[in-house]
């Protein structure tokens, strides 16, 4: 899912070289300050690509300037590579002392493995920061009943992009279940257009179509009974069904020519939107921001529409449910010296979603998780798309976190790659079920 999020590519073994590295008074960086040993200065690894990187390290430029003696040093990677670099990091003790994440079966592996602080304690000692953030966002921060993370940013439903004018230039309506969008794949491509952008060499593009169509068909608990580890879980019909159904899309020409070969982190997939190359998007909702960016006049120009993923007929899903990243997550290295621990945790009272980082994830079209929100959401010049959102999450039965995050890195590491497969169509429904099946509970 972040996306961005995304949500949502894990773990090679490869080492990645940081994208840039920046903010301490000093002007010095670096991914080799580990966890201890380095005075008044703690070390930050987050994610690169704007307009989010600008929100993150404006935190931490007003954090500083507020806290001369407690300096925190940021490094960034894009995506893909960040979720290499800091396995290897964490895996050899020199993990960064705030570990930014997405919860989740990762953070559960770092729990196991003692390379993170239990910060019930903190939380319990400080309830006024606990209370001005969603409850729902603590779920993936939370492993055995303990808080191993902060939460924070924004919250990230996937939403169903489409481009207006391409829909109008076509003379059709945005689809309103799943057998709407199989009738309208045939009409963008009699047009030359792609019914659906996808950046598929990152694979968790990908996933985003099979988490709701697990949803819309089984509802939540069908994955639900993928992450309770019981056994054959990835059998269930209505997972049949959804893994049959992409495929269908696949073999009908629903996605772009070459899907396979463009990445999200290269925002190509956004661009063919906004270019009107493609007619729709699945993808988190940061996307908003990254078309307003990037877009020109795509989103001021009311060119950009959105919506909650259809229903598929004869699913048992709700069709308000989402998925995505219900928050963002700031860890705390067990690795890291006590000087360095404090800082990170003055910086998670002090420094995290103040007045202005809120205003500044708003201003991306992002809804921060903190609660009372809605005035300034409704005064943004994204108003619309912020209030979509907000009621999205807040609305929702059920908000399942992607599944990449949700499981464990082995699991989800053979997920991604059967995922892949699958959209290539070099393996059957039942070939997905029975590879996945094998690391249930792994």
């Amino acid at each position: 899912m972040e996306i961005p999020l995304s949500r949502r590519t894990l773990l090679g073994m490869a080492a990645a070289v940081p994208v840039s590295a920046a903010l301490t008074a000093c002007g010095t960086s670096g991914p080799s300050k580990g966890g201890g040993g380095d005075g008044g200065k703690a070390t930050y690894w987050h994610l690169s690509g704007q307009p989010q990187e600008g929100v993150r390290t404006g935190a931490v430029e007003r954090f500083n300037e507020a806290n001369p003696k407690g300096q925190i040093e940021v490094t960034t990677f894009e995506n893909d590579a960040y979720k290499t670099k800091i396995k290897t990091a964490i895996g050899a003790g020199k993990a960064p002392t705030i570990i930014w994440g997405w919860g989740g079966g990762t953070l559960r592996r770092y729990v196991q493995a003692d390379q993170v602080d239990d910060l019930t304690p903190w939380f319990d000692q400080n309830p006024e920061i606990k209370d001005r953030l969603f409850p729902s966002s603590f779920g993936a921060a939370t492993v055995d009943g303990r808080i191993y993370a902060m939460p924070f940013e924004s919250v990230e439903p996937i939403v169903l992009f489409y481009n207006k004018r391409v829909f109008d230039d076509v003379g059709v309506e945005p689809p309103q279940s799943w057998d709407d969008i199989m009738a309208l794949v045939p009409k963008f491509n009699a047009e030359g257009i792609a019914p659906f952008s996808l950046g598929g060499q990152s694979r968790w593009t990908n996933m985003m179509w099979l988490e709701f169509l697990f949803d819309r068909i089984g509802g939540p608990e069908v994955f639900q009974a993928v992450f309770d580890g019981e056994k054959n879980a990835w059998s269930h019909p209505a997972a049949i069904e959804a893994l049959t159904k992409v495929q269908d899309l696949v073999k009908a020409n629903g996605f772009v020519k070459g899907f396979s070969s463009i990445t999200a982190d290269s925002n190509a997939d956004q661009a063919l939107l906004y270019t009107d190359k493609a007619a729709m998007m699945l993808h988190g909702s940061w996307s908003y921001g990254i078309q307003q960016t990037e877009g020109g006049d795509f989103v001021s120009g009311d060119g950009l529409g959105f919506m909650n993923f259809p229903p598929v007929d004869g699913g048992k899903g709700d069709p308000g449910n989402s998925v995505g990243n219900p928050a963002q997550y700031l860890s705390i290295s067990s690795k890291a010296s006590a000087e360095q621990k404090k800082i990170a945790k003055d910086f998670f009272a002090t420094g995290v979603l103040t007045d202005e980082e809120v205003k500044d994830w708003i201003d991306t079209g992002a809804v921060p998780i903190r609660k009372g929100s809605e005035k300034l959401l409704a005064g943004s010049e994204s108003a619309e798309f912020l209030q979509f959102v907000y009621g999205i999450a807040s609305n929702a039965k059920s908000f399942a976190q992607s599944w990449d995050q949700a499981l464990s890195p082995t699991a989800a590491e053979t997920l991604l790659d059967n995922i892949a497969k699958l959209f290539q169509l070099s393996i059957s429904p039942r070939q997905f079920t029975d590879n996945l099946n094998k690391v249930i509970g792994k």
